[in-house]
């Protein structure tokens, strides 16, 4: 009776303990997290990390959009979640002042512009920045600078692999 009674209580304390870690393993601040993911536009699949690379972020790094990462706050080890981001918690709605015309003239020397056709180039200050060509009229090129995915509702498929206290930054 005594070895029942001392297995019992062994295992009482094993599982309180067991909870106790596993109540600490949750998404949240302070923690470096490693998910996959499957992101869906439109009902288009457009990135995956499943069977490749998962994804790590440490939480409040700002290294994933604002609308992600707060749905992901709370959730434990092999968790599996949809989560559907709105525009102001991923790109942002379109701005029409980041849509511009220019001559062909000002476009890359050996440049056909075509609707669809990406640019990358680099302001004054030395930023990187990429546009999409969205129109060609006589002359002129309409050319929208906006993210490629601003204005869009997302949707994540994720699921949490891992789940680690952060190194804390010196």
């Amino acid at each position: 009776m005594k070895k029942v009674l001392g297995i019992m209580i062994l295992l009482a304390v094993v599982t309180f303990n067991f909870s106790a870690y596993a109540d600490n393993l949750v998404v949240g601040p302070g923690k470096k997290i490693t998910l996959d993911y499957t992101l869906t536009v439109d009902n288009k699949q457009v990135e995956t990390s499943v069977g490749k690379t998962p994804l790590v972020y440490a939480v409040g790094s700002h290294n994933i959009i604002p609308g992600l990462e707060a749905q992901l706050n709370g959730m434990h080890m092999n968790e599996e979640k949809v989560i559907t981001v709105a525009p102001k918690d991923a790109y942002g709605n379109v701005d029409p002042k980041r849509v511009r015309e220019a001559l062909k003239t000002d476009m890359p020397v050996g440049l056909d512009p075509k609707v669809g056709s990406s640019l990358i180039g680099t302001d004054e200050r030395g930023m990187r920045f990429q546009g999409v060509i969205t129109a060609v009229k006589g002359d002129k090129v309409t050319i929208d600078f906006n993210h490629p995915l601003a204005g869009k509702t997302l949707t994540f498929k994720v699921k949490v692999l891992k789940i680690e206290n952060a190194p804390v930054a010196s």
